[in-house]
């Protein structure tokens, strides 16, 4: 039987969309609530909010919240890399991060994410591996629905709780 290894772990999916559209989906308020996020507020390190057409950068923070949660469902977290056309990656939920890259595989955009956790014991880390991985699974599946025919999965309201898409 395989080890499984709860440090990290990587999810890919294919999507009919120019890379400009997808990079902004992920490093915009405008794009993030589009597809994932119900609120996010992203700040520069001075403080001042961006516009929610600007993309973040390197040193930039956030606040998001998520559809069918209420307002005390807020994670944080810190923008680590943006080179403004095909990766990101940020800081959430303490100890995690994410790293976004969009690439070309057999003329077919990729969006590919890889999430390490950095937790003290290997119970967090498998939490994080989990419930991240189901997570990641669904917003990366909502994300190519949005960009390629439209229709959002996410549940939108908060009376309805423990659903795969919220």
């Amino acid at each position: 039987m395989q080890a499984y290894h709860w440090n990290s772990f990587t999810k890919r999916i294919t999507i009919n969309a120019p890379v400009f559209s997808l990079y902004a989906a992920w490093s915009t308020k405008l794009g993030l609530e589009s597809w994932f996020l119900r609120e996010a507020i992203i700040s520069k390190p001075d403080g001042t909010l961006r516009a929610e057409d600007e993309p973040f950068e390197a040193g930039d923070s956030f606040e998001w919240r998520w559809h069918g949660y209420d307002d005390d469902t807020v994670d944080r977290g810190k923008i680590i890399s943006s080179n403004g056309k095909d990766q990101l990656s940020f800081s959430f939920s303490g100890k995690n991060t994410l790293t976004v890259n969009f690439l070309f595989e057999s003329n077919e955009l990729i969006c590919s994410i890889e999430q390490n956790m950095h937790q003290d014991t290997e119970e967090e880390k498998r939490y994080f591996y989990i419930e991240c991985g189901l997570g990641w699974t669904f917003y990366l599946a909502n994300l190519k629905s949005v960009f390629e025919g439209g229709n959002d999965l996410r549940n939108k309201n908060v009376s309805i709780q423990k659903l795969i898409n919220a």
